[in-house]
């Protein structure tokens, strides 16, 4: 039995009349992976409003690291909603604003006392982690890296890298953001080891301190430990500890943007964990909440009790029916046999695009940690230069999508497939759908491939 029942062409013709009503009433500036209309979902399936039921390897980027109305989030949230829906943090209190901040406290890395406040969205957080920064510390520069994705408000556009798909005619951006280079381990320049490279980029990080920014003004360093829209490229454990070590010495706050590293996603509860280091900061959102929107900032206690009292706030953030959403999430996500899934995933997409590899020179790396993953794609004539192969990419992730699984391109120069199932993905179906995306593969590559010159 396969998963995957498509009794239309994809997108069958109730999902193209829905598309119709999109393109003419919605703003053509919002993005969107594929043309469905969706019915119901659960688990990794999804049935649209034509009768199709496709495997989802995208999770709504991220967002559904417990799957589609997972039953103990849907229990939970329903109970909720017979009682409360949002009297409003910044007039009442709920017992569930403060059970989703003690299980992130107790559960966030680091040896020493915590405090949480919550918001709506990833974007929301971040910025609420560096005004807290700031106010702690009484600085203003924030150091973010290349490839970095932080949301899409004015100041965390100005964090954001990638330009053209982000931030075109959209400034002036908010000021002090120092943008520094990550080691890409893919890309090591000729002439280095990796080794070398990684040190030389360690190096960069202490060069910056002279040449862009004094560390006595540097409020905080903000890292993805696994980079998302960046291409799911996993940041070495060494820069870490670099980061970690400047911050120390110059008296700067680490913040670890786990939105869509965290949550679980990498096979433990945050990915920073896997590194050994500590951040005074963690930003999470996403999955936290299985579909519903919730973020959260946790960190020390003095650093989050430093600001003045209504310096933070938000009309929605922390409401029940969220926390409720993310008080269940978090009893699946702390649960080491739910949390192995990740393992399991990783395990699978090497296995069957290591295989694709040696068949498809195109696919130049297969990277990522846990259920974060990516393979990457460049002309296989453009030798050291690998240059990127976006119009591959587009192709496989559309006739995929014809074929009855959703993925989605990611990557500094959007030529990466990134896969980030549910973790409870039963290993049937994820087997099932990433067969399809590996015929793929190889299909688009036999019938794409010529020289280009590097």
């Amino acid at each position: 039995m396969t998963a995957i029942n498509l009794v239309t062409a994809l997108p069958g013709p109730r999902s193209q009349e829905l598309q119709a009503r999109r393109k003419e009433h919605v703003t053509a500036s919002l993005g969107q992976t594929v043309p469905l209309g969706v019915q119901s979902a659960l688990g990794s399936l999804i049935t649209d409003v034509d009768g199709n039921t496709i495997i989802d390897l995208i999770g709504g980027i991220g967002v559904l690291a417990t799957g589609h109305n997972h039953p103990h989030v849907v229990k939970a949230v329903t109970e909720q909603a017979a009682q409360t829906l949002n009297p409003g943090m910044l007039v009442v209190n709920h017992d569930n604003y403060a059970k989703v901040a003690e299980m992130l406290n107790a559960h966030a890395p680091g040896d020493f006392r915590k405090k949480t406040i919550l918001a709506n969205g990833g974007a929301e957080a971040v910025e609420n982690a560096v005004k807290i920064a700031r106010y702690f510390t009484g600085r203003s520069g924030i150091i973010v890296f290349e490839g970095a994705y932080h949301g899409r408000t004015n100041l965390t556009m100005a964090m954001t890298s990638k330009y053209g798909l982000f931030k075109r005619n959209m400034g002036p951006f908010s000021p002090e953001i120092y943008r520094l280079p990550l080691p890409n381990m893919y890309r090591v320049p000729p002439g280095m080891t990796p080794e070398g490279y990684l040190a030389w980029s360690c190096d960069q990080l202490e060069h910056a301190l002279t040449a862009y920014i004094d560390g006595s003004a540097i409020a905080a360093i903000v890292i993805e430990p696994v980079l998302g829209e960046g291409g799911i490229m996993p940041i070495p454990y060494a820069f870490l500890r670099k980061v970690r070590e400047i911050c120390d010495r110059v008296g700067a706050v680490m913040i670890a943007d786990e939105i869509q590293s965290g949550s679980g996603r990498t096979g433990k509860l945050f990915a920073i964990e896997h590194s050994g280091v500590v951040p005074d900061m963690v930003i999470v959102a996403k999955s936290l909440g299985s579909g519903l929107p919730i973020s959260a900032v946790t960190g020390r206690a003095e650093i989050m009790d430093a600001p003045h009292l209504g310096a933070v706030g938000s009309t929605y953030g922390g409401g029940p029916l969220a926390c409720a959403a993310a008080v269940a999430s978090l009893e699946l996500l702390t649960d080491p046999e739910f949390l192995a899934g990740g393992a399991r995933i990783e395990a699978s997409v090497r296995r069957v695009f290591g295989a694709v590899q040696r068949d498809v020179p195109a696919l130049g790396d297969i990277r990522g940690l846990g259920g974060m993953m990516a393979i990457e794609f460049v002309h296989p004539d453009s030798g050291a230069a690998k240059t990127p192969w976006p119009e591959l990419v587009l192709e496989i992730v559309g006739r995929s999508f014809k074929r009855g699984v959703i993925v989605m391109r990611a990557g500094l120069y959007t030529n990466a497939v990134r896969f980030l199932p549910a973790l409870n993905i039963p290993q049937d179906e994820l087997d099932e759908a990433l067969n399809v995306v590996a015929e793929v593969v190889r299909e688009v590559y036999r019938e794409q491939a010529q020289p280009v010159l590097a």
